[in-house]
């Protein structure tokens, strides 16, 4: 029992002896010290409020923007009228398309026949020497698309290699310029004023006669019965 009394009463002393020398270092009031520096503080920027100007009406001040939204082009402002001037146009397009389908000829096989053997016959009689060709017209040439593909034997032969202009001539010395696709082989622009001013429908046949590199002569469309 005495020495449990001796070992409490030498632990007390031990503890004043360090009370003591922390007073003599001022420990406690460094740690204090650094408590309250390593405390975060809050942000004198997060407590401030912003302060939002209203605009005046018909203000010519633009709206401040970010730096990347404002180094974006503006996106453009549309009328009314333009947007329904395109809109029209598309509209027209369509009917004049769908008009082409509604009046369509479809000619019969004897027809086509006869058409064809007539437009053989006028080739035979020609006698220039040029290099020519017998083309019959089906739906896709004189209606909707309007595009003409040309024989690939007489294209690779005669046609230019490359996309080119090319003249076409009919019986009375009219010329029409058409636009000659050589990867296609065939008339693309040009071609349906060619088809609409001459009337073809399906089953008509025609002569080209090549009489220079650009240049069909006798393109003398030769019309089915039915037609």
């Amino acid at each position: 029992m005495a020495g449990a009394i001796a070992y409490e009463e030498q632990r007390r002393r031990q503890v004043e002896e360090n009370k003591r020398k922390l007073e003599e270092l001022k420990l406690h009031h460094l740690s204090a010290a650094v408590r309250e520096a390593a405390t975060p503080k809050p942000s004198p920027t997060k407590s401030l409020k912003r302060k939002r100007v209203p605009r005046e009406a018909g203000e010519d001040t633009p709206i401040r923007r970010s730096g990347r939204v404002a180094s974006l082009p503006e996106q453009p402002k549309y009328r009314f009228e333009d947007v329904f001037h395109v809109l029209e146009k598309k509209i027209r397009r369509t009917t004049s398309t769908r008009s082409d389908l509604i009046n369509r000829v479809y000619a019969t096989d004897k027809a086509r026949e006869y058409a064809t053997t007539m437009a053989e016959e006028l080739q035979a009689k020609l006698g220039s020497g040029y290099p020519s060709f017998v083309k019959p017209m089906t739906q896709s040439h004189v209606t909707g698309g309007f595009w003409l593909g040309l024989p690939l034997p007489f294209c690779r032969k005669h046609l230019p290699k490359r996309d080119e202009r090319l003249t076409l001539k009919d019986e009375q010395g009219v010329e029409s310029e058409t636009l000659y696709l050589a990867l296609k082989n065939g008339l693309s622009a040009g071609w349906r004023g060619f088809a609409i001013q001459h009337n073809l429908v399906d089953g008509d046949c025609l002569v080209f006669e090549l009489i220079n590199r650009t240049t069909f002569k006798n393109c003398v469309p030769v019309a089915s019965y039915n037609s």
